[in-house]
């Protein structure tokens, strides 16, 4: 099929060509039109958020549409009248703009506690702005509303979570065309290389160049049905090169093998698709099955981030059997022009490949124990991983909303402090009633005697002295009817200030507790208090739901945690089913599974080591911390379908040499003397790829970049050169066994070579 598709290409060419530029249009015009892409956030499904949306629909103002404006002088200091008339004078321009709700400020009493929002050394004052609308159309605007806010007089930084959900997007954005200058360039010089010419060389390139730009558009289009993640472009971008430029290489190299054997154009296209085009066919699916197991995680943004890799993937194997051999056919011989002399020309016969099989092969166990005993020994950090939700601290120091939030922290009194939002949640509407006031300050007194609890703050929260009676005709009864304990106390809270707290706790539906604690959001203590808080019994007609950074945390870990067995045995499973299609043995694809969680557990040991115990931190400049959950799921999702694709381009190479000679030793040999080099090459081009995305200021992205960097590295040089090879000594013949009923169905549902197809591989005849 595949030798017969490579004909019709070459007879086609140039039509082939057309419809690939009318795709290449499509593509740039799709991508150009762009579409809104997600910032992550919280599980809809979960507790808190579903929490979340309530506070968010019903409590603007302690929402996620909120940002704070951080006010500071060198010189004059909050109780000096210029600071609060310069203040006063910057926030005009939000004052009168009608997408703002409201403005708290420590200035013009609208602050329930003023002294919170000034520095410790009353040389700052912060002032939080929160928008009418939610998060997701606010984002889109709030450029517009932090250009207003100007001064001459006052430094001005925005913080809060409108601005870091800025943050991230610009300084993705500047990663990606980063990462895009740094690759391309390197890439290129690690094709000349490998090709030894600049007309090859330019191919690969290219190729990568179209999947991108296919992949992006149909991220985009995928983000008009669905959520898709602001990481997705980065990780479509870095995926698309890397299999792309890989899968053009190895055909490209196959076609200018077989026109170095003598072979006219149209026959070396049809041994180069019959052979390498076969392998990166089911190299594409066993990447792509790798990140479909994201699709496990529905409710988050990792089930998009899934399918956006896959169409890239997608992208990268239709380019590569359509453009790419159309492209060779037209330039036939041509393909080899430009040559460069101070680089080896390709070779036949047995290299130092072949030596370094054969060494291995006559020493199995003395080379496999130490090598394996290695890659577990830098995977071992992995056991001790400390998983917790990013957060601002991903963000490089120099961002504004980075440095705003850490002068905040290390300025203001409090705004360290971690704040978990407690929702009762009244179907029915709330109806501030005697009995059900009462189980509200039930519930605010046992909030504030768990274990670790600073404070309780709310509109039923208020004063310990007060009881459920007074709090009824605190919001119940006019202020005339009030008994005058009630009355000085209330005058002693202020009466704006108690309005305040009212309008920010009590919604149509919902009731709002504030618990503060001074244990850091991804504590264990914290989430041990979320827990607790959790197995609190909800006032009568009510339902408990808790959110909060610390919640947020909580119900993501568990959620990844939950389903990735599920993920990781589907993933598993179902590469062992293409490769049994592919090679129709059941060992080898067991083999490679072993293979492949072998080079991703150095992986994983190096991430842990790196980004959360904080080595090479200074070198990398990043804050270290707990690794993201969804860190692992991105890797293990990505990295499994990607040392897959070395593991089927060579173990299809050593398949086609043991058809040709039924010597598992010489087709071991043969077969990494024929790919390790090309393999050696794309790894080069893969590590040069990743490593420029490691160069990111997100934390996120550089941990993807330097962990795949590192495991894509590792695959091609110990584990396919050295353990391989060793493995495949001791298994023998036994590598190429499948039960009778199983190798009837192989060769039944005809994926086996065909005799035509290995003579014609093996040099038997053109015609």
């Amino acid at each position: 099929m595949f030798a017969a598709w490579g004909r019709f290409v070459h007879r086609r060419r140039w039509p082939v060509l057309a419809v690939s530029a009318l795709l290449l249009v499509a593509s740039g015009w799709t991508a150009a039109s762009g579409a809104k892409l997600q910032s992550g956030g919280f599980i809809e499904t979960s507790d808190s958020g579903r929490a979340s949306r309530l506070i968010e629909h019903e409590l603007p103002t302690a929402g996620g549409a909120t940002f704070t404006l951080v006010f500071s002088s060198d010189r004059l200091t909050v109780t000096d009248a210029a600071f609060g008339d310069a203040v006063g004078e910057a926030l005009r321009p939000l004052r009168e703009d009608p997408r703002v709700a409201t403005i708290v400020s420590p200035f013009d009493g609208s602050a329930a506690d003023p002294s919170a929002l000034i520095s410790k050394e009353k040389h700052a004052a912060a002032v939080d702005v929160a928008t009418k609308d939610e998060l997701a159309v606010a984002r889109d605007y709030y450029k517009e509303l932090r250009a207003k806010v100007r001064s001459d007089r006052l430094t001005i930084a925005a913080t809060g979570v409108l601005a870091i959900t800025n943050g991230f997007n610009d300084v993705l954005q500047d990663d990606l065309r980063r990462a895009e200058t740094v690759s391309l360039p390197l890439a290129l010089v690690l094709l000349l290389i490998v090709f030894g010419s600049v007309v090859a060389g330019f191919i690969p390139l290219g190729v990568g160049i179209l999947a991108v730009m296919s992949g992006i558009a149909g991220m985009f289009v995928l983000a008009r049905f669905t959520d898709v993640s602001v990481y997705a472009e980065n990780v479509v971008t870095l995926i698309g090169l890397g299999v792309a430029i890989d899968y053009s290489l190895f055909i490209t190299n196959r076609y200018r093998e077989e026109l170095l054997r003598g072979r006219r154009s149209e026959d070396a296209l049809a041994v180069a698709m019959s052979t390498a085009g076969r392998a990166i066919t089911f190299s594409g699916l066993t990447v792509a099955i790798g990140l479909s197991g994201m699709l496990f995680y529905q409710g988050t943004y990792l089930s998009s981030m899934g399918v956006s890799g896959a169409i890239v993937v997608a992208s990268a194997v239709f380019y590569g059997l359509t453009f790419l051999p159309a492209l060779l056919a037209v330039l036939g011989k041509n393909v080899d022009r430009l040559r460069l002399p101070i680089l080896q020309p390709d070779t036949e016969g047995r290299g130092w490949w072949h030596s370094i099989a054969t060494g291995v092969m006559r020493r199995p166990v003395l080379v496999l124990v130490p090598v394996v005993a290695f890659i577990l020994l830098a995977g071992s950090p992995f056991l001790h991983i400390h998983l917790a939700t990013g957060d601002v601290t991903m963000l490089p120091k120099h961002e504004e909303s980075r440095a705003a939030y850490d002068r905040l922290v290390d300025d203001f009194a409090g705004a360290g402090q971690n704040h978990i939002s407690v929702v009762v949640d009244y179907p029915e509407g709330v109806t501030l009633d005697q009995a059900r006031v009462a189980g509200l300050v039930e519930l605010g007194k046992r909030l504030t005697a768990v274990r670790g609890v600073q404070r309780v703050q709310g509109a039923f929260a208020l004063d310990p002295r007060l009881t459920a009676d007074a709090y009824t005709a605190l919001y119940a009864a006019p202020a005339e009817s009030w008994p005058p304990q009630l009355r000085a106390l209330a005058q002693g809270i202020g009466e704006q200030r108690l309005a305040t707290i009212r309008r920010q706790t009590v919604g149509a539906h919902i009731v709002l507790f504030d618990v503060v604690t001074g244990d850091a959001t991804n504590s264990d203590e914290a989430r041990a208090i979320v827990r607790e808080i959790r197995s609190l019994a909800p006032p009568s007609g009510g339902e408990l739901l808790v959110t909060g950074f610390t919640a947020i945390d909580v119900d993501t870990v568990d959620f990844i945690t939950a389903h990735t067995p599920v993920a990781i045995a589907f993933v598993m499973v179902a590469t062992v089913i293409v490769l049994f299609l592919l090679l129709g043995s059941v060992v080898l694809p067991l083999k490679a599974v072993v293979m492949n969680l072998l080079s991703i557990s150095a992986s994983f040991g190096a991430l842990v080591w790196v980004f959360q115990d904080g080595h090479l931190s200074q070198q990398l400049s990043f804050t270290p911390g707990p690794v993201d959950p969804s860190l692992p799921v991105i890797m293990f999702c990505t990295l499994f379908g990607l040392s897959m694709d070395y593991e089927v381009l060579l173990l299809s190479r050593i398949q086609e040499e043991y058809r040709r000679r039924p010597d598992n030793t010489h087709a071991v040999a043969m077969g990494l003397e024929r790919s390790g080099r090309l393999i050696t090459g794309a790894a080069a081009i893969m590590v040069g790829v990743f490593s420029a995305f490691a160069l990111a200021d997100i934390l996120f992205i550089k941990a993807i970049g330097l962990g795949m960097a590192l495991a894509v590295a590792i695959d091609a040089t110990l584990v396919r050169a050295l353990v391989v090879p060793a493995t495949m000594r001791l298994l023998g013949d036994l590598n190429w066994w499948a039960p009778r009923p199983l190798a009837r169905l192989y060769r039944r549902l005809g994926f086996a070579e065909t005799p035509s197809t290995s003579g014609l591989a093996a040099g038997a005849g053109d015609d």
